[in-house]
């Protein structure tokens, strides 16, 4: 079952409904998956060199909130940062906006994201360099979600952390001892007034009734392979994972998720206009990068994290780019050659 199909048919009702409430970001999504794999999207002219077949193939419209896209993107994230991975224990700090909050950061995305990323990744690295602490350097990979299980409006920054860090004073690795990273309680306090600091500093009103304390978790990870391939799924694919589309029935869609404390699937069925507005709420702003690094796993700290997987005995393997799948013939198997692109025609003149 596809979205993008669920999409179409209640596409009017989702439109009559949420008219007023339908941001240009979810717009452009709106117009980008229902575009996708047909004519409106573009076509590919393909051509078997073996049997000298010529084919027509419509485009994907390669939108990050399109379930059927951008796979081969996922595929090179999770390369790169399995890449990264030390030899060391890992966590997993989520750092949640309260409820009372989720207002204003529905009205000013770009703003409310780029302060939660900034103020997860301060927190972690002041708390890092205590020295009561660990008292070093950390890197951190954060990836921001903006739904909970249920795909309701929830939005919390997940950051991937390797139990360890470099001592700026004796340029040393120092690692984190037992299966402990820091106290969620101080994370949660700091964190608060950060937050609340850099809303004030950017002239966003603050709500009545925030709560004097937040929610931070802290957790034991493993290795951190099992994280980022939690991570990954929702990165450049969409919140909704297809095979949990259960039916479509009766002008209703349903749609299993795991419950966070029991670990047991649940079902919800919800309006078919309902459904597709709770999956396209979470369409972010244009460029914003959902996924950061930071310290010496940043982009430009490349020569510290050699440094580091040298201290550690990492073997270090030349990743080679992964290829993209492979288009083939459906009369000889032969991988096709793109020979050119149709232009759709409102794309055209």
């Amino acid at each position: 079952m596809k979205f993008n199909v669920i999409l179409r048919q209640f596409e009017a009702a989702l439109k009559s409904r949420y008219a007023n409430r339908l941001l240009p970001t979810m717009v452009q999504a709106i117009n980008a998956l229902l575009r996708c794999r047909t004519e409106a999207a573009g076509v590919m002219k393909l051509h078997c060199p073996d049997c000298d077949e010529t084919a027509f193939q419509p485009r994907s419209c390669g939108h990050r909130s399109c379930a059927q896209c951008q796979n081969h993107e996922t595929s090179q994230w999770l390369d790169r940062q399995f890449a990264k991975l030390l030899p060391v224990e890992y966590f997993m700090v989520t750092f949640t906006l309260p409820y009372e909050l989720r207002a204003l950061a529905w009205h000013n995305p770009t703003a409310v994201y780029n302060i939660l990323f900034e103020c997860a990744a301060s927190t972690l690295k002041d708390f890092g360099r205590g020295p009561t602490n660990l008292g070093a350097d950390i890197g951190m990979t954060a990836v921001l979600h903006t739904h909970s299980r249920r795909l309701d409006y929830h939005p919390h920054c997940h950051v991937i952390v390797p139990g360890g860090g470099i001592d700026p004073r004796r340029r040393q690795w120092k690692k984190v001892k037992g299966k402990y990273l820091f106290n969620e309680f101080a994370l949660a306090k700091v964190f608060r007034a950060r937050c609340l600091a850099a809303f004030n500093k950017a002239d966003l009103t603050i709500p009545l009734g925030v709560p004097p304390k937040w929610v931070v978790d802290c957790a034991h990870v493993g290795r951190g392979k099992p994280a980022l391939k939690y991570l990954s799924r929702y990165l450049y694919r969409g919140v909704i994972n297809e095979n949990a589309l259960v039916s479509v029935q009766d002008g209703s869609v349903t749609f299993s998720y795991t419950d966070g404390k029991t670990g047991k699937t649940q079902h919800r069925t919800l309006k078919g206009e309902d459904f597709c507005w709770l999956v396209l709420q979470h369409a972010l702003p244009k460029g914003f990068r959902r996924v950061r690094d930071y310290g010496f796993l940043h982009g430009n700290a490349k020569k510290t994290l050699k440094l580091v997987q040298l201290v550690l005995r990492v073997i270090v393997e030349i990743i080679t780019p992964r290829p993209r799948p492979v288009l083939k013939c459906p009369h000889c198997q032969s991988p096709l050659t793109i020979m050119g692109f149709i232009q759709p025609n409102w794309q055209s003149g």
